[in-house]
């Protein structure tokens, strides 16, 4: 009879890599308040002045640990430090750091990874394929390796339309990579129908995985895009303005006034939490196949962890949903009442932007400099509309996915683990998702709680008549300059 997920983790030591990002801190909380794990190692640099111990100090007293902390006052003590670097060579570890994971880690979760679209294409490849490498190694050291997983994405292999749970060619191999002189141009020809460094990265790191990880119990695990968390360890949180969390941000508090039109598109979202889950399930499989397998080398499973098959989801529907819940508790600190035009040309898009971001951006900040303050909402807007065309291609196109391997999964899990691992989207309900998504942005990344809904809806109502009475002055002007142009002719 095979071991529960909760037991297989039983007296283990867990090395998670990208502990500090959102994923890897979800990770941890889950691993340390459902699973029998011994300790948990997390590999953390030090950056901006800050220790790697300082760092996690204050990683630790964010509300994520909230209920943990509840439930497990003491967790702390199973957290061990590893000060390092993926990038470096042998990663930055001290002898003594290097000596104790090759002597005690159990399970491996590769999370880190910089997810920057527009990260230089030689610094993505040191931190995610050179990185990925450096962890390969590492871990064919390990004397009591059971499982590893690597943190892709679903969107590795974008160029093509159908992804399926299965390695692809690529056009450089990681050995070629990183021999190759990378500027601009060279950038370009080397990516080529990739949109962006951070998906061919990963697709390179795939490759090598396939070419290099054989001998190990290894596994991919590719989720879409990661939104809040459903339920665990509270409903709604989050903590970062990546992806169409932050288009929804910035519609909320009025500053962004015209988005693309990708209304009828799939938005291929999953809960964090439910992505936590999947991630452990994958981990426990792994080590399931490796020993079933005696330890002979296999090809590398692959796990496509999308919502679209099961339960798919519309950007019209996610954004219509959020301003539902916008009319109830509108955001107090909104620069503007909450509206968008939408636009599909990009000339069409450019217009817009210029009269409905720029204009009253140049006049915002001649009012801060007109009050001793720096200007900053040029600059916010030129960095935002940046995002929203890296993000242009994910919003427009359609891919279809299989996600045989991760049904295949669920299916095997017994009704203990399916409860408390729960991941499988059938029959998904996004319409309180989508609502507790709403609170959780308002509550964790624009900091406002329900006490303040009244005030702000009153805020709101006065915002809507200046509004309202803007717009009818635009009318009021175009109508002149039509009559004006009317006499002009006859």
């Amino acid at each position: 009879m095979e071991t529960g997920i909760v037991e297989s983790f039983g007296n283990g030591t867990v090395l998670i890599t990208g502990s500090t990002g959102f994923l890897g801190k979800m990770l941890t909380e889950k691993l340390l308040r459902s699973c029998q794990v011994d300790s948990i190692a997390i590999l953390v640099r030090s950056k901006k002045g800050l220790s790697a111990s300082q760092r996690v100090t204050e990683i630790y007293k964010q509300a994520l640990f909230d209920r943990l902390r509840c439930e497990k006052p003491d967790f702390i003590e199973s957290i061990r430090i590893i000060d390092g670097h993926l990038g470096e060579s042998s990663m930055g570890l001290s002898s003594s750091d290097r000596e104790w994971l090759i002597d005690n880690v159990n399970f491996i979760f590769h999370c880190a990874a910089t997810i920057k679209f527009n990260e230089p294409l030689d610094l993505a490849s040191k931190i995610n394929v050179q990185g990925t490498g450096n962890v390969l190694a590492l871990a064919s050291q390990m004397k009591n390796l059971k499982g590893f997983v690597h943190v892709s994405t679903a969107y590795s292999h974008c160029p093509r339309s159908e992804i399926k749970e299965e390695f692809y060619d690529v056009p450089i191999t990681a050995k070629e990579l990183k021999n190759v002189f990378v500027d601009e141009e060279s950038t370009n020809k080397i990516l080529k129908d990739w949109p962006n460094t951070y998906t061919f990265t990963k697709a390179v790191t795939e490759n090598m995985i396939q070419t290099n990880g054989n001998h190990l119990p290894i596994s991919i695990f590719r989720p879409s895009i990661i939104g809040c968390t459903k339920s665990e360890p509270e409903p709604g949180w989050l903590d970062n303005m990546n992806g169409p969390t932050g288009l929804v941000t910035g519609v909320m508090v009025g500053f962004l006034r015209t988005v693309p039109n990708i209304g009828s598109n799939i938005t291929d979202i999953i809960p964090a939490d439910y992505t936590v889950n999947a991630l452990i399930s994958v981990m426990w499989d792994t080590v399931n196949r490796h020993k079933q397998s005696n330890g002979v080398n296999k090809v590398p499973k692959i796990y496509n962890y999308v919502s679209c098959v099961e339960s798919p989801l519309t950007w019209g529907r996610y954004i219509r949903e959020m301003h539902d819940q916008y009319y109830v508790a509108p955001p107090l600190q909104s620069m503007w009442y909450g509206f968008y035009i939408l636009y599909t040309n990009f000339m069409v898009g450019s217009i817009l932007r210029f009269f409905l971001h720029r204009i009253p951006g140049a006049f915002m900040d001649l009012l801060l400099i007109l009050c001793g303050k720096s200007p900053k909402m040029l600059r916010m807007y030129a960095k935002t509309e940046k995002m929203i065309d890296l993000l242009y291609e994910f919003s427009t196109r359609q891919w279809t996915f299989d996600n045989g391997n991760t049904r295949e999964l669920w299916s095997s899990l017994s009704k203990d683990d399916r409860e408390m691992f729960r991941f499988s989207l059938e029959e998904f309900d996004w319409k309180p998702y989508i609502k507790s998504y709403y609170y959780g942005i308002r509550r964790h990344v624009l900091h406002e709680d329900l006490s303040n809904v009244e005030k702000a809806s009153s805020k709101n109502q006065m915002l809507l008549w200046l509004h309202q009475m803007f717009m009818v002055l635009i009318v009021y002007i175009l109508l002149q300059l039509f009559w004006a142009c009317i006499k002009f002719v006859f």
